[in-house]
């Protein structure tokens, strides 16, 4: 198999962009390992990633971020370039900006492929994974401000089942908190940047009888 056929996978599995609603329900979420957890009533605030798989000849790569070490929130963590909508934005709109000013991906190198499964994160938002497809390697910089590094992770290792394992750790109430997690090298892929790349993982080969080879194959 070639890149064609991940690419085709995409295309088939994905909800088109069409179908992208402000008032959409999330089908996947923080509290999906966590069911005991309380899950409060409100009105969850709309954002959206870019999920950009490269399409480089050896094969498929994710383009992830590092974020700064000087930011308030999340600080650190690995994340995929994206951020909440401006009014008026739909969610392609907003990834592909959010890309831009984050990493400088120029929005014109990007196909977009379609949609994931939209994703309820504990602090309160709806994020819509937009997956874009770059057919050469992006040249990219990081806005020193928001992101300390971007890298490329290989396909094949972050939609390989033995790469995903559910860690935790304890909260101050008592509490035992879980979230995916897919340790690459020095760098640890956790909490919702994991949990989307669980969901494509599901979407894409979850009714597969052979998911991984079907997951390799494809990043050939």
């Amino acid at each position: 198999m070639t890149l064609a056929t991940l690419r085709n996978r995409l295309v088939q599995r994905l909800d088109p962009v069409e179908a992208w609603r402000p008032e959409g329900l999330a089908a996947r979420s923080d509290f999906d390992l966590n069911p005991k957890a309380a899950r409060p009533m409100r009105e969850l605030r709309p954002a959206a990633v870019l999920i950009p798989v490269v399409a480089r000849p050896e094969g498929a790569t994710v383009l992830l971020t590092r974020r700064a070490d000087t930011l308030v929130r999340h600080t650190g963590q690995i994340a995929f370039p994206g951020g909440r909508l401006d009014p008026g934005e739909n969610a392609v709109q907003a990834a592909l900006r959010e890309a831009d000013e984050e990493v400088a991906l120029n929005p014109a190198k990007v196909e977009v492929l379609g949609l994931s499964d939209a994703y309820e994160t504990g602090t309160g938002f709806l994020v819509t994974p937009v997956i874009g497809w770059l057919h050469e390697a992006p040249v990219t910089t990081p806005a020193p401000a928001e992101v300390a590094e971007v890298f490329e992770t290989p396909w094949d290792f972050l939609m390989d089942a033995a790469n995903h394992r559910q860690d935790f750790y304890d909260m101050d109430e008592g509490l035992r908190r879980w979230f995916w997690a897919m340790p690459w090298g020095e760098r640890y892929i956790w909490g919702v940047t994991a949990g989307i790349l669980k969901a494509l993982h599901v979407r894409l080969y979850g009714d597969e009888p052979a998911p991984e080879v079907a997951a390799e194959e494809d990043a050939a």
